[in-house]
């Protein structure tokens, strides 16, 4: 049978005879969030070489492709901006340690000496996955963070307190919805409000929670309000 010719004698498609084929190569590989899986998933890192073919057979490079980042499990390829999402595990741990962040901050605004307001502290690092604080635990933590910070409890929030809330804050906040950066804040304040009404100190550092959250001023100052109206 000659090339390019149906066994019936026709001319076969041209689509059939002419083409390019993509050959992969793996450059890297790790685990990711696959969004066609929905879930973590390894991956490989792959580019191409494209070639043009004919009858299948390549001919003739057609120049590179990619990179692209294929799921192990559906096989599906997607962007390298993928890998910019975290995982579930490492969301969960930043969310964790953003949560225990915020509350070592409102605490060190003035709250430590309290309590309440280090039960209350308590129970939002414990929901938050931190099973084992205790109250002793977080004012012990307080204590390290003033001495490394250099920060007086009581005190405005200055800059070394707010570089710690910015280091843990500033990775999630991209990935979180609004309902989600604004329960962080939440929690905060009502850390602050379980001893008594804002001090100048607390309002400071929910202030500097809210913009590393990339909650606006007037969204924060509601939020705030809010959080004193019992539920």
């Amino acid at each position: 049978m000659l090339p390019g010719r149906r066994r019936d004698g026709r001319a076969a498609p041209l689509a059939r005879i002419l083409g390019t084929r993509t050959v992969w190569t793996a450059v890297g590989d790790g685990e990711f969030f696959c969004p066609g899986c929905g879930g973590d998933r390894n991956y490989q890192r792959l580019t191409g070489r494209r070639r043009f073919t004919v009858l299948g057979a390549p001919v003739l490079p057609r120049g590179e492709t990619g990179p692209v980042v294929e799921c192990a499990a559906c096989r599906r390829h997607f962007g390298t901006d993928v890998l910019d999402h975290p995982t579930t595990t490492r969301f969960s741990a930043m969310l964790r340690d953003a949560v225990h962040t915020v509350a070592l901050a409102v605490l060190a605004a003035g709250g430590a000496g309290s309590r309440t307001a280090l039960d209350t502290a308590v129970g939002a690092v414990r929901a938050a996955g931190f099973d084992d604080c205790t109250a002793g635990r977080l004012g012990a933590l307080v204590e390290a963070l003033e001495a490394d910070t250099g920060r007086v409890c009581g005190e405005p929030c200055g800059p070394g307190l707010a570089i710690e809330l910015h280091e843990a804050l500033d990775p999630l906040a991209p990935h979180l919805a609004a309902p989600g950066r604004e329960s962080i804040l939440l929690q905060g304040a009502r850390i602050a409000l379980a001893d008594g009404p804002y001090t100048t100190a607390e309002r400071d550092v929910l202030a500097t929670v809210g913009a590393a959250l990339t909650i606006c001023a007037d969204d924060v100052n509601r939020l705030l309000a809010e959080a004193r109206t019992p539920s």
